[in-house]
């Protein structure tokens, strides 16, 4: 029997590790270095990669407030999430060009939102045959990039497009 081993995931699965403070507001702070998973800083919002992605690439886009929903947010963090997101979306097809991408919110904990008090959008590549046995009865994803190949590919993408 082959193995695949993901101790990476442990912290996600088990709900270890996680910080008191929110991880969003964490990022938002922080300054950009080689360990952060920061790929673009804009005004009033950030794209970051999930820690725990769905596939390769998986972005999220961010406002830099604690804000937990659209109607909470001012119409320029409106603005410049729609403009990440497209963004997000230029970088992630010229990167890894994936045959489609889901792009969507998750508005509360009954949502299905992970981190439900601070508003994102996922930005997620997709491949044809992308969702195989691993996922369905292993519980498992198979990615073949370490997140940190993810950032080093990403953030000069990001930089040219955004044109600075």
């Amino acid at each position: 029997m082959e193995r695949l081993w993901s101790p990476w995931r442990l912290p996600y699965v088990t709900g270890t590790g996680r910080s008191p403070s929110c991880v969003f507001c964490d990022a938002a702070g922080a300054a950009p270095g080689e360990a952060s998973l920061l790929v673009h800083r804009g005004t009033a919002c950030f794209v970051i990669l999930n820690l725990f992605p769905y596939n390769n690439g998986h972005l999220m886009v961010v406002p830099n407030r604690h804000v937990a929903s659209l109607a909470a947010a001012t119409p320029d963090e409106l603005n410049e999430l729609m403009r990440l997101t497209q963004l997000a979306e230029r970088a992630l097809t010229e990167a890894y060009a994936p045959q489609g991408l889901n792009v969507g919110l998750n508005l509360g904990q009954a949502a299905g939102a992970g981190i439900a008090d601070h508003l994102h959008v996922h930005v997620v590549p997709r491949w044809s045959g992308d969702t195989n046995f691993m996922t369905v009865a292993g519980e498992t994803r198979v990615l073949p990039e370490a997140i940190e190949q993810t950032v080093a590919r990403l953030r000069p993408v990001f930089a040219r497009l955004a044109g600075g």
